[in-house]
């Protein structure tokens, strides 16, 4: 898949988790058909797949996020960026042939454009920590 179209999946599955959020739905649902978000197009498989990691593995997601947040706490952050970096992280649980530094600048880039510079920054750092945590090198696929 071209570095645009994972890009623009990415965001759709960020819209997804958020869209869940608002509705009080993070599970996945067994006979579930569409995306939780109306998207232009076609929903991605990519983006149904990472949304469907963050879902299937949020409580691990969580924990690792809860770990990484220094005096913060996950609950407290806002909604647009706790769906980035629950989608960062799993895309990094479930993706070692994704180099973890291409996982990190895609959340940032997408905080960017959905949020702001300070969630950006923020986000840089606790997907850092978590990348740590993971053991996973910054620059290599596993």
């Amino acid at each position: 898949m071209p570095k645009e179209n994972r890009r623009q999946a990415r965001i759709q599955a960020v819209q997804q988790l958020y869209a869940r959020e608002m509705r009080g739905v993070l599970v996945p649902l067994p006979d579930e058909k569409e995306p939780a978000w109306p998207v232009e197009g076609e929903a991605s498989p990519f983006a149904d797949e990472l949304v469907g990691q963050a879902l299937g593995r949020l409580e691990e997601v969580d924990r690792l996020l809860t770990a990484a947040l220094q005096n913060w706490d996950l609950r407290r952050l806002g909604s647009v960026d706790r769906a980035i970096l629950r989608l960062a992280v799993a895309e990094m649980l479930a993706h070692p042939d994704i180099p973890a530094a291409v996982t990190i600048n895609e959340a940032i880039e997408i905080a960017r454009s959905l949020a702001t510079a300070e969630s950006a920054r923020f986000a840089n750092g606790v997907l850092d920590r978590v990348r740590k945590e993971l053991g996973r090198d910054a620059h290599k696929a596993s």
